[in-house]
């Protein structure tokens, strides 16, 4: 699957949000290293270093093109290429980080407890996930890929697996110290024709969309947006309502 950093970014402040409120929920302290998986095109990644300018900070994302807008960005960190499903570290870190990743990897019950082992002893695994695969969005967006002539080759699509709270606390604490775990549902409020397509045009949508391709694929979502424009009407003031739901944890070695 390819990414678009400009698409993603669209929504920028959106999409940085929970990673700054996850960033603040980290323990005051002094790490060595930091490691951000799945760090995009930096944007989280900046995050972590203006918290720890001093620290050894790496990012690490599968996609070329996002690690391109990444270097790109200023942000002082060492830019690496690699698969976080395969990935091991070369030293154990103080700080491992992840923000709207995991989601895209199976096997949490393996890969969590895995990852959670490159922290060093007191020191914090953290991530969040999006938490909404039973929002109208991604709903209608099985309903539309299941309901046209394109639904064989989208039945198999690889979609976000995301696990209960309680899933995630019964992973992580055989190995941790303590576990914060939340959920948070935002609001957001959207501007533009076709505004919550444009959203998941830049994450969840993408699989589906790269499955087909010429006329099948603008027929797929011309459906998909009609559907859309009914679950989120846009209001008077020329705003649509958005609403996007997380869940957060903290586990400290």
């Amino acid at each position: 699957m390819t990414w678009n950093p400009r698409t993603y970014l669209a929504f920028a402040d959106e999409r940085t949000r929970p990673a700054a409120e996850l960033v603040a929920r980290l323990p005051d302290e002094n790490p060595a290293r930091v490691v951000d998986l799945g760090c995009g095109p930096g944007n989280s990644t900046a995050l972590l270093r203006a918290r720890w300018p001093d620290a050894a900070l790496d990012g690490v994302d599968s996609s070329p093109d996002m690690l391109a807008e990444a270097a790109k960005s200023g942000v002082a960190a060492n830019w690496v290429r690699a698969d976080i499903g395969a990935w091991a570290a070369p030293l154990p870190y103080d700080v491992v980080f992840s923000n709207a990743t995991f989601q895209w990897l199976g096997d949490h019950q393996t890969l969590l407890p895995r990852l959670l082992g490159f922290v060093k002893p007191g020191g914090s695994f953290a991530f969040q996930v999006p938490h909404n695969m039973d929002a109208p969005s991604h709903v209608l967006m099985r309903e539309a890929a299941a309901a046209g002539p394109w639904s064989a080759k989208l039945k198999n699509v690889r979609e976000v697996s995301v696990l209960a709270p309680a899933a995630y606390y019964a992973i992580l604490s055989p190995n941790a110290s303590s576990i914060d775990i939340w959920e948070t549902e935002y609001l957001h409020v959207l501007r533009g024709d076709d505004a919550v397509y444009r959203w998941v045009s830049g994450t969840g949508l993408r699989p589906f969309v790269q499955a087909l391709a010429g006329a099948e694929r603008d027929a797929f979502v011309a459906a998909y947006k009609a559907k859309l424009s009914a679950a989120y009407p846009m209001r008077a003031d020329g705003s649509v309502l958005f609403a996007f739901k997380r869940l957060f944890a903290v586990a400290r070695r």
